[in-house]
């Protein structure tokens, strides 16, 4: 069984997250005033409801108790922000993820008990920077603070090589989580088998070791 979310804020960020989280399994109810956009998620998502999130009562009767989670997605809506955070946690939530505009918010809903706070657009312009300035990299992604995924080509010098032979672990301190190979992902795989020009690596890296992927063509 998935976890069960509770979404609110239905802008683009919170639509996408609702309808993705669906997708992958977990029980979503999808939360905005706007009656257009609870209706643009309802068939996709377990629950759609129109509410006011500028007053608690109406947060409160969403019946959100049982939820897992809840992710605040109202990043310029301070007041609505501030009411679903606190009610969340009030009312037994564990995890409370508030998206933020600014230091200022975050700091205000993190001393009203949000867990994590997320800065989508920020984390986006890093994620698309770093792509840019590779040459390798197709993809990057932040996993926590530490720790990232970067999904490029093998290297060159790779190809007809099995990660076995290649000790990319001892050489550079990343770790081939998959495999992406005709657009399939394998977390399996043989590490004798050699590698193909057509096939995309995701790698397990630590932010200090990003270096050593950057520098392979040097």
């Amino acid at each position: 069984m998935g976890k069960s979310v509770v979404v609110f804020g239905l802008g683009q960020f919170g639509k996408s997250l609702a309808l993705n989280l669906s997708v992958a399994g977990a029980d979503v109810m999808a939360v905005d005033r706007s009656e257009d956009l609870v209706s643009s998620v309802a068939g996709e998502v377990t629950e759609a409801k129109v509410a006011d999130l500028e007053n608690a009562d109406a947060i409160k009767e969403l019946g959100i108790g049982n939820m897992d989670v809840a992710v605040v997605a109202m990043g310029s809506n301070l007041t609505a922000s501030i009411l679903s955070v606190v009610i969340s946690k009030e009312e037994g939530i564990p995890y409370v993820i508030a998206k933020c505009s600014n230091e200022r918010m975050a700091t205000i809903l993190q001393k009203t008990g949000a867990d994590k706070i997320i800065y989508p657009e920020a984390e986006m312009g890093a994620r698309t920077a770093r792509v840019l300035t590779s040459n390798d990299f197709l993809d990057f992604f932040n996993i926590d603070e530490n720790l990232c995924v970067v999904e490029m080509k093998p290297h060159a010098d790779w190809i007809g090589k099995s990660l076995k032979q290649l000790n990319l672990r001892e050489k550079y301190n990343i770790n081939v989580a998959a495999v992406r190979y005709r657009n399939e992902l394998h977390s399996t795989f043989d590490p004798n088998k050699p590698l193909k020009e057509n096939s995309d690596l995701l790698i397990l890296v630590e932010r200090k070791n990003l270096k050593n992927l950057r520098n392979l063509n040097k």
